[in-house]
């Protein structure tokens, strides 16, 4: 906290180097408008911009002035004047009914309405729903604070270029997913992040039309999350994909949702549009699905069996598989018999039902934990982290397109389809040291360098450095080069499915993996996916099936 105290402007810092970020690389894109702004903003006094800076970073755009009181701001009413005169903030907005509860407590609603004869036994909510009901406030009017409360005890102000300084954070950080709480974070030592060298021209959208997109995209996403009907959410979404990869595979995560939403409701032919539109990973395995829950058998085996002839993902051959004697049935077709899968080893552990309070993999491990055989929780940690501190140089490498500002957790083309193909050559490197040995070296470094750094792979709580030794000394380097090459082939459906558990024997350098299962439950589709490789390739892996032991 020294540090965010030695500078008490530290947030107005932040702010202002964002606005200096969009305007020394977003120049040719901004319009006038926002241009204006930027150069206007510089000339307001100090105070004014740090007030401006504090309400940004607040959450909403409605704020009682009363609460507008910084120390090192001073006045607040002197600091608002100039914003006031700029037009970025009004002194007297026009209110709702809903904004009135947004911004003031029970009590003093109570007391604004006190001629309506509400109950303070009534909640807020209770409140609200009584005087939306009423015949003077049922068409929702707007009107200042003076006049739904005349003598009101505070001001509210309002807040008018939020939608501006919005547009301005997703030109700096790429998505609307980050804040401004990043700059806080790192200033704090909360956060660390790689740092990558990129040049004054790098930036996360090229043109305006992906940012006036992105916007869209994001607005009808909330939409969606906010409850509007997906058939209503459809018909705004743009019905070309759009020519910019990046934002084309946001349109068609927002088509997928919109589809799971109609198959919730069972809209079936609008589930179906939504899939046929949308290039997600699974959205042709979905429309399968719904050919066959609205009882087109037909067609769906026939998509079944063109979609088998070449599968996206080995996650959709799985689902394919188990669709299609189910389809053969159900049109009266013979079902060839399948394959008899083997099952994975298990073992069973017989366990009081006063431990139930505990995880099942918790009572597993410690089951399993010993001074000769340690265990660890590890599921996907483990794996994934192993995988970073190898490959931790072709990941932050500064691609054109990889990296354009400084909070990034890792690549912005990760899950593009050529992410592993323009570092291919960086990515043979990394893996050609488990051929040498030179790979502890690099991992141990990286692990030492790099603690504490921000990584997509990486979740550093799980990962000790007595865990790191014994996986380093346990782990065949073969194996480990077989479950990165095959986290490559598809980085975002197989960096998980991981057992729960791994056991070490340091004496004979072996290790074992371990999936805990407890009373009902199944293994999930990308779990059993991987103890299907580790079978193939002969690794150790078990299930444990956790029991409880019923008193006579």
């Amino acid at each position: 906290m020294a540090r965010q105290l030695e500078n008490p402007f530290y947030y107005l810092d932040n702010f202002e180097s964002v606005l200096n970020w969009v305007e020394q690389r977003y120049a040719d894109i901004l319009h006038s408008h926002e241009l204006d702004f930027v150069r206007q903003y510089q000339l307001v006094p100090k105070a004014s911009r740090a007030l401006l800076a504090r309400m940004v970073m607040r959450k909403g755009v409605l704020f009682r002035q009363s609460r507008l009181s910084y120390s090192e701001i001073g006045c607040a009413d002197q600091a608002l004047a100039p914003l006031v005169q700029a037009g970025w903030v009004d002194l007297t907005p026009q209110l709702q009914l809903s904004q009135l509860f947004q911004v003031f407590t029970k009590s003093e609603l109570l007391c604004a309405f006190r001629s309506h004869g509400l109950s303070a036994a009534m909640s807020k909510a209770q409140l609200q729903a009584q005087l939306a009901a009423m015949p003077q406030y049922a068409h929702e009017p707007i009107a200042a604070l003076s006049d739904w409360w005349n003598d009101a005890s505070d001001a509210v102000v309002e807040l008018l270029i939020m939608p501006l300084c919005e547009r301005f954070r997703l030109m700096f950080f790429g998505n609307l997913r980050q804040d401004w709480s990043e700059f806080v974070l790192t200033d704090l030592g909360l956060l660390r992040y790689e740092t990558v060298s990129f040049g004054d021209s790098c930036r996360a959208m090229s043109r305006r039309q992906d940012i006036d997109d992105y916007l869209h995209v994001h607005s009808c996403v909330q939409r969606l999350q906010e409850g509007q009907a997906a058939e209503e959410v459809m018909a705004c979404v743009p019905a070309q994909p759009y020519e910019n990869p990046w934002m084309e595979r946001r349109r068609a995560k927002l088509l997928f949702r919109i589809g799971q939403a109609c198959e919730r409701s069972q809209a079936w032919e609008s589930a179906l549009q939504a899939y046929k539109a949308s290039s997600h990973a699974q959205a042709r395995l979905r429309s399968l699905r719904v050919l066959e829950r609205s009882m087109r058998y037909e067609p769906a085996l026939q998509g079944v069996e063109a979609a088998l002839s070449e599968p996206i993902n080995d996650a959709e051959a799985q689902q394919l598989v188990r669709m299609r004697p189910r389809l053969r049935r159900k049109l009266g077709m013979p079902v060839p018999a399948l394959p008899r899968v083997k099952p994975p080893a298990s073992f069973t552990l017989q366990a009081e039902p006063d431990n139930a309070a505990q995880s099942v993999e918790e009572l597993a491990r410690r089951h399993l934990h010993g001074a000769d055989t340690p265990a660890y929780y590890v599921e996907n940690t483990l794996v994934n982290a192993l995988f970073a501190l190898l490959c931790w140089e072709a990941l932050f490498q500064p691609l054109p397109g990889a990296f354009f500002h400084p909070f990034q957790r890792g690549p912005a083309d990760l899950h593009e389809p050529d992410f592993v193909l323009r570092r291919q050559r960086l990515f043979d490197a990394c893996l050609m040291q488990l051929d040498s040995g030179q790979y502890r070296d690099t991992i141990q470094s990286n692990f030492l360098a790099k603690n504490g750094c921000q990584c997509s792979f990486m979740h550093w709580p799980a990962l000790s450095a007595e865990l790191l030794e014994h996986a380093l000394h346990c782990i065949p380097a073969q194996h480990l080069k077989k479950w990165f090459l095959r986290m490559l082939d598809d980085i975002p459906g197989n960096r998980s499915g991981f057992p729960d558990l791994i056991q070490f024997r340091p004496a004979d350098q072996s290790y074992r993996m371990v999936e805990v299962k407890g009373p009902g439950d199944r293994l999930q589709d990308n779990q059993s996916r991987w103890l299907d490789f580790f079978a193939g390739h002969d690794m150790p892996v078990e299930v444990c099936l956790v029991r409880w032991i019923h008193s006579s």
